[in-house]
C-alpha cells in the first residue's frame, strides 16, 4: 500500500514536529501497528486455504520461540502463529525483538514470497512495495533501522547511509563479493548490538575481502595472509585507478592505510594488555562509513 501524505503529516512538518535524529531504543505504538499491517499484507492472510502464509508464520513463530527459549511468544496458547507473532510485536518492551520479527518477516517476503506469484497466495502487497513501506515507516517515525540486503541494519546519518552505505551494499550483493558482503553485514549486526570491537574487525575483513576479490577478478597475485596495507599496494601498483589520479596516489594510499586498518589494529585487532580497551560507538560508526566508502571506491574502479 502506498504511503499517503495526509493533511496531519503536512501540518506536523510545517510546525517542525518531525524527528531530527534517529532513536533506537523505542518503537512507538503507531509504528508497531503499521508494521503488523505491512507484514501481513506482504506475507498474506493466515487462512486455511493459503498454505504459503500459514507455513511462513509457523516457521517464523517457531524460530523466535526456539531462539528465545520459550514455548510461545504470548500466554494465549490458542492463538494462531501469526496472532502470537503480531501480538508479541505490539506488546514487547524489547526493541531488538521487534527488529528480529521485522527482519524475519521481510526476509521471508524478500525470498519465499518473491519466488512465488504473490497475488495468488493471499498477499495484497508486492515484495518490493512491502519492503519499501516498512523502511519508509521507520524513517517517518525517526526510528533508525532499515531492511537492506536481507538484514535490518542500524542507520545514523541519512545522507551517508543513502549516498555511501546503501550503494556499497548494493555492489556487494553481486555473488562475486559474497565473502565481503557477509563480513560487512556482520559488522552492521555487531554495531547494532553495541559490539564495537567486533564491528571494527569485520569492517577490516570486508575491506580486505573486497580487495582480494578484485585481485582474483583481475588475475593479480597476492598471498592469502596479505594485510590491508599490502593489498592496497597491490591494487594501486597494478593500475586499479586511472592514470590521471597518479599524482594523488600517494595521498590516497596514506588515507586508506590510516583509515579502517589503523583504527582496527589500534583498538580491536590485538591483545589489549592489562588495560581494557573501549571502542566508542562513534569510532565504530566511523569504521562502518569509511569501509563503505573504501568499498565503493575500489569496486567502482574495477
Amino acid at each position: 500500500m502506498a504511503v499517503f501524505d495526509l493533511f496531519s503529516k503536512r501540518q506536523k512538518r510545517l510546525r517542525g514536529d518531525v524527528p531530527e535524529v534517529y532513536v533506537y531504543d523505542d518503537v512507538p505504538s503507531p509504528l508497531r501497528v503499521q508494521l503488523v499491517q505491512i507484514l501481513q499484507d506482504g506475507i498474506g492472510r493466515d487462512e486455511q486455504f493459503q498454505d504459503v502464509p500459514l507455513q511462513l508464520y509457523a516457521h517464523i513463530h517457531k524460530t523466535l520461540c526456539r531462539e528465545y527459549g520459550v514455548f510461545s511468544l504470548t500466554k494465549e496458547h490458542r492463538s494462531s502463529d501469526w496472532e502470537s507473532v503480531a501480538n508479541y510485536l505490539l506488546q514487547t518492551d524489547d526493541v531488538e525483538h521487534i527488529i528480529d520479527i521485522v527482519e524475519l518477516c521481510l526476509r521471508a517476503v524478500d525470498t519465499v514470497i518473491r519466488e512465488r506469484n504473490w497475488q495468488y497466495i493471499g498477499c495484497s502487497s508486492s515484495p518490493d512495495a512491502t519492503i519499501a513501506e516498512a523502511n519508509s515507516r521507520f524513517k517517518e517515525h525517526g526510528v533508525g533501522f532499515e531492511y537492506v540486503s536481507g538484514e535490518v541494519i542500524r542507520i545514523d546519518s541519512q545522507l551517508i547511509h543513502d549516498d555511501v552505505v546503501k550503494p556499497a551494499l548494493k555492489l556487494l550483493s553481486d555473488p562475486k563479493y559474497k565473502g565481503a558482503n557477509d563480513e560487512f553485514l556482520k559488522a552492521h549486526e555487531h554495531y547494532r548490538h553495541g559490539r564495537h570491537k567486533e564491528c571494527l574487525a569485520e569492517c577490516l575483513k570486508a575491506f580486505e575481502s573486497t580487495m582480494k576479490t578484485i585481485c582474483d577478478l583481475k588475475g593479480w597475485q597476492y598471498q592469502p595472509r596479505d594485510t590491508a596495507k599490502t593489498l592496497i599496494d597491490t591494487c594501486m601498483t597494478n593500475g586499479l585507478f586511472p592514470t590521471f589520479m597518479q599524482s594523488h596516489i600517494g595521498n590516497l594510499r596514506a588515507i586508506l592505510e590510516s583509515g579502517v586498518p589503523t583504527v582496527r589494529n589500534k583498538l580491536g585487532g590485538h591483545g589489549q594488555g592489562a588495560t581494557v580497551t573501549t571502542v566508542s560507538e562513534s569510532t565504530a560508526r566511523f569504521a562502518l562509513h569509511s569501509t563503505a566508502a573504501n568499498i565503493l571506491l575500489f569496486v567502482e574502479s574495477v
